[in-house]
């Protein structure tokens, strides 16, 4: 049996942009077909799963496509929700955004009013602050409302895969242990190098903090339109900034001064061991065999797109098995595509972590060239590596 798969394209692209310009009457038809479709793909899964002449391949399939389903429906329901709240709102007094009963609505108002007051060089309404939890007592420096900080610093971005699996805080001087516990036998570490490492740079990481801006440029259309629009157009330009930012200081080799520490690919004394192999399959299997019990256990790659394609051309030889196949059916490992990442990274990414210093900051700024305004945020960042023993470089080395 044929069962409907939705187009992977039109998943990929499918966003909330994408329905910007959708009524909400629109939106409920089109979660109504979705939800239908759902529940029929979940009673056929059900019948399925006992049924005993069903292969493991159709259940599979069919798994598939129920996923695909659920993101879609996921995607629309939560544009629907956002617009309906808006609409909601529009019916409330707006002279005080308290009056606005929905929460949701309340908060994309607040935060449309802060940018707005901000790009217009205007004071934020107190009322406005306190919707988003100002957490800026000394009425000094223009701090972002915890409600702002805590959805852009904390929570999974999916332009930055290191997000699903490196640690993220957001904590003031921080300094945490290398290690969870400690033994009285201080030869407890079974791994020598971890213990090698503690020895040289001891066993407490100290975050520093690094500060960088992010520009989300701001029209005067946009800054005219809707509450859910201009949120929308502000929080994805500066969701992108910081993923940018996050996977720059990870991946490079050539760092800027003062932010060696944070690469995978630093060198000197501290480099990450590099383990060598004759292609990337080899290597990024070498890496694995190389790693400590303590850390193969959880251990993820993290690699680049075209080096992905390539192990699995020469995996094929002939037949298209593994281009079906999910990429953790290689190596057994979950995998994550990061364009950045020339060389393979292998290891426990729980001793990946990125934490945000201080209170961030926002303002505003010009671009005299295009009279473009820009809602500007400033942030302290760090990416402390906590144990370099805990991760391998694969590095390719053809044989002679």
């Amino acid at each position: 049996m044929n069962w409907f798969k939705p187009p992977v394209k039109s998943l990929l692209k499918l966003d909330l942009q994408h329905f910007g310009g959708s009524t909400l009457f629109e939106l409920k038809q089109n979660m109504a077909t979705l939800g239908q479709q759902l529940q029929k793909y979940e009673g056929e899964l059900s019948q399925k799963a006992i049924d005993p002449s069903a292969t493991l391949e159709d259940i599979k399939a069919l798994q598939k496509s129920k996923e695909d389903i659920k993101a879609r429906f996921d995607v629309i329901k939560e544009q629907h929700d956002v617009l309906e709240a808006e609409q909601k709102a529009s019916f409330e007094d707006k002279s005080n955004i308290q009056n606005i009963a929905d929460p949701k609505a309340k908060i994309v108002t607040a935060k449309a009013e802060l940018i707005r007051a901000t790009i217009r060089n205007q004071a934020v309404p107190k009322d406005v602050m306190a919707v988003l939890g100002d957490r800026n007592s000394t009425g000094g420096e223009k701090l972002l409302p915890t409600t702002m900080s805590e959805e852009l610093l904390m929570e999974p971005l999916v332009k930055n895969p290191l997000r699903d699996i490196s640690t993220y805080t957001n904590l003031r001087n921080l300094e945490i242990p290398k290690i969870s516990f400690t033994l009285d036998d201080d030869d407890f570490i079974a791994d020598t190098e971890t213990a090698k490492e503690l020895k040289v740079t001891g066993d407490v990481v100290k975050f520093t903090r690094n500060k960088f801006k992010v520009f989300a440029p701001v029209s005067e259309t946009v800054l005219r339109g809707s509450n859910v629009n201009l949120v929308q157009s502000v929080d994805r330009a500066l969701e992108s900034g910081l993923a940018a930012k996050e996977k720059k200081v990870a991946f490079t080799k050539t760092p800027k001064t003062g932010e060696e520490h944070m690469s995978f690919y630093q060198t000197g004394e501290t480099a990450i061991k590099t383990v060598n192999g004759a292609d990337i399959y080899e290597a990024i299997v070498n890496a694995l065999a190389d790693l400590h019990e303590d850390y193969r256990e959880n251990a993820k790659i993290v690699m680049n797109y075209a080096d992905y394609t390539k192990v699995v051309k020469f995996l094929n030889n002939g037949n298209s098995t593994y281009f079906a196949a999910p990429p953790e059916s290689v190596w057994g490992k979950t995998v994550k595509f990061v364009d950045a990442a020339t060389d393979p990274i292998v290891g426990d990414f729980a001793y990946s972590h990125f934490n945000y210093d201080l209170d961030v900051l926002y303002e505003r700024d010009k671009n005299v060239r295009t009279g473009i305004e820009d809602f500007v945020l400033t942030a302290y960042v760090d990416h402390q590596i906590k144990l370099k023993s805990a991760f391998r470089i694969a590095k390719v080395i053809p044989a002679v």
